[in-house]
C-alpha cells in the first residue's frame, strides 16, 4: 500500500496515542520570524544658517560707488599719454547704517548711492532710509571695516576726502553681457581653414573620446553665455580727481559699459592696510 501523494491535515485524524499541544497565539507570535524593515540612522544636516559665523571680505577702508562714463586719453605733465576711465558721481554716497558686532555680529558701514523717486522704492526700503534720515537711493552696499570710528548715519562721503591722486583702488562691477557666444569669441579658440575644401570653419571640434571615457569632462570650454558677471580689477591708479566736474579718472579699463554701477574701494595690500592672517 503506497503513501498518498498529498497529506491534508484537515481530513486526517491523528492517532489516539499522539496528541498535539495547542499553540497559543502569543507563542506563535513569539516564535514566528518577522520581517523587520530597519531604517538606518542617517545623520541630519543642520541648517546652514545655524552656528556659522558671517564670512565677508574685509575692506582696506571705506569706499564709494560711482557711474562709469567712458574712456579717454589723459596727458600727464611730461607728455605721457595714459588711457583712463572716467567715473562720475551722482547724488548719494551717504551712510545709511552702521553695523556693529553687538547688533549685527560684524562691523560694517552701509552706503547708499543714486537718488531716485519715492515711488521707485518699496515701503520697507523707504522706512530703512528714513530711519537714518537719508534721501531715497537706488543702491545699498556694505563695506566691512576693522574700525567704525568717525562714521554715523546720514553722513555724506566726499570723494576727494576719501581718495587722493596716486592712490591704488580696487574697482568691481558687472561686465558687459554678450549673450550666447561660440568658442572662438568666448574662449579665444582658433578657427579652421576658410577655404572651400574645409568643412570646419568656426565649429568647436572634438570635445572628447568616444568609448573612453564615454562622456564629456565637467568644465570643458564650450559655447555658452558670456559676460554679465561680476568682476574686480585690482590695484588701479587714480590719475586725476576733478572737483569741478565731480569725476575721477582711473588708469586702465573698468568692467561694464557706460552707465554701469562701479564700486571703488582702497586696494588691499597684505601687511600694509589689511592684516596678514
Amino acid at each position: 500500500m503506497g503513501m498518498p501523494s498529498t497529506l491534508s491535515i484537515g481530513h486526517c485524524r491523528p492517532h489516539s496515542s499522539l496528541s498535539l499541544p495547542r499553540l497559543s497565539s502569543s507563542f506563535l507570535l513569539q516564535t514566528t520570524p518577522r520581517l523587520s524593515l530597519r531604517i538606518p540612522d542617517v545623520p541630519r544636516k543642520r541648517p546652514a544658517h545655524r552656528g556659522l559665523a558671517i564670512a565677508m571680505s574685509m575692506e582696506a577702508g571705506i569706499g564709494v560707488m560711482g557711474t562709469k562714463l567712458g574712456m579717454m586719453s589723459y596727458f600727464e605733465p611730461d607728455g605721457t599719454v595714459v588711457p583712463v576711465t572716467v567715473v562720475g558721481f551722482r547724488e548719494g554716497n551717504i551712510v545709511t547704517q552702521v553695523k556693529t558686532q553687538a547688533t549685527d555680529g560684524y562691523d560694517a558701514v552701509q552706503v547708499g548711492y543714486r537718488r531716485v523717486r519715492d515711488r521707485k522704492l518699496t515701503k520697507p526700503e523707504m522706512g530703512h532710509l528714513q530711519k537714518a534720515g537719508a534721501i531715497p537711493m537706488r543702491h545699498l552696499q556694505e563695506f566691512r571695516l576693522q574700525s567704525l570710528d568717525g562714521f554715523e548715519p546720514n553722513q555724506r562721503l566726499v570723494v576727494d576726502e576719501v581718495f587722493k591722486e596716486g592712490d591704488l583702488v580696487d574697482v568691481s562691477g558687472t561686465t558687459i553681457g554678450k549673450g550666447f557666444q561660440g568658442g572662438i569669441k568666448r574662449h579665444n579658440f582658433k578657427r579652421g581653414p576658410m577655404t572651400h575644401g574645409s568643412k570646419s570653419h568656426r565649429q568647436l571640434g572634438s570635445i572628447g573620446a568616444g568609448t573612453t571615457p564615454g562622456r564629456v569632462y565637467p568644465g570643458k570650454k564650450m559655447p555658452g553665455r558670456m559676460g554679465g558677471s561680476k568682476r574686480k580689477i585690482r590695484k588701479l591708479k587714480i590719475v586725476k580727481i576733478d572737483k569741478d566736474l565731480n569725476v575721477v579718472m582711473i588708469k586702465g579699463a573698468l568692467p561694464g559699459k557706460p552707465g554701469n554701477l562701479l564700486r571703488i574701494a582702497p586696494a588691499k595690500i597684505v601687511g600694509k592696510n589689511i592684516p596678514k592672517s
